[in-house]
């Protein structure tokens, strides 16, 4: 499962960037390489990532590229015995939206109670919670282990009439979800302007409200809330930093839900958040992936 998948280029020219084309070739070629690749270059300004039969092709702002930084990580690639060639080139301008929903996203179920689909979709399943998202961006789609995780658990956790702080928010569909399952008010941020646009466009389309998307980092959380549920489903490092940053905004009782990275991270996270004055509760995992519930 690749890490994140977004369109290198939109249609609309309020959009539009220059990208180049990554085509990264690994030995061995497997799942687990490639998410760990797609992992390590996301970190270096990489933000769109395809599965390939020898690797992954992969897509960077041309304005961000740097060839000593991107063959640093390379260099630091953390699994042993692996080996990692790439070319690349300026990316072919086309309808990336037509392509995505011609190659990638098809509905979900999680949980059986929750199915996420596009418009352009047929014959969807029937389930307790419905969501239709516009289809240009695949971490948040429900499909990445991280995002189902996290989901499974706000099918689990009560939110009636709760504050919701869904930071790194990405496509809003875990704010989207909360407020169907009733929380009363959900903040949603990004770093990512791109998707506070896609995030707004999402929320409309699904018809919800009570639901307010902010561009920023965990800097902008000090005059917002207090919420009695924080969901981050980030990366390790980012979680790490910023996670002082979410107590400080929690309620006394309040749980904080995190995912974006894998098992063997769970021990620094549960010191960290332990350290912060948060009780372990629990911890859910696939594929290597994993998702903490702590609480206040």
């Amino acid at each position: 499962m690749i890490h994140k998948i977004k369109p290198p280029a939109l249609t609309d020219n309020s959009y539009y960037m220059k990208y180049l084309e990554f085509n990264f070739r690994t030995e061995p070629c497997n799942e687990v390489v490639n998410d760990v690749l797609s992992a390590v270059l996301a970190e270096v300004g990489f933000e769109s990532f395809v599965e390939q039969t020898d690797g992954i092709s992969a897509y960077i702002q041309e304005a961000l590229f740097d060839a000593e930084t991107v063959k640093q990580a390379i260099a630091d690639y953390p699994l042993p015995d692996t080996i990692i060639n790439y070319e690349y080139r300026e990316a072919e301008d086309k309808d990336w939206n037509e392509e995505w929903e011609k190659n990638f996203f098809q509905p979900i179920v999680i949980g059986e109670r929750c199915v996420i689909h596009s418009t352009f979709h047929q014959d969807v399943p029937k389930a307790e919670y419905d969501i239709v998202i516009n289809p240009q961006m695949a971490f948040g789609t429900g499909h990445h282990e991280t995002t189902s995780l996290i989901i499974s658990e706000l099918l689990e956790s009560n939110l009636q009439r709760k504050h919701v702080l869904d930071m790194g928010c990405g496509t809003s569909i875990l704010a989207i979800l909360a407020r169907m399952r009733g929380a009363e008010k959900c903040t949603a941020i990004d770093i990512d302007e791109w998707c506070v646009r896609n995030s707004k466009e999402n929320i409309e389309l699904n018809g919800v409200d009570g639901i307010e998307v902010f561009l920023g980092d965990a800097t902008i959380l000090t005059d917002k809330g207090p919420f009695e549920v924080v969901i981050a489903n980030i990366n390790r490092n980012i979680l790490l930093a910023d996670m002082h940053s979410y107590v400080a905004r929690m309620t006394p009782g309040g749980e904080l839900l995190m995912s974006g990275f894998y098992v063997d991270d769970i021990p620094a996270l549960r010191s960290e958040a332990e350290r912060l004055g948060l009780n372990f509760i629990e911890h859910k995992e696939k594929n290597r992936w994993a998702a903490v519930r702590f609480r206040l």
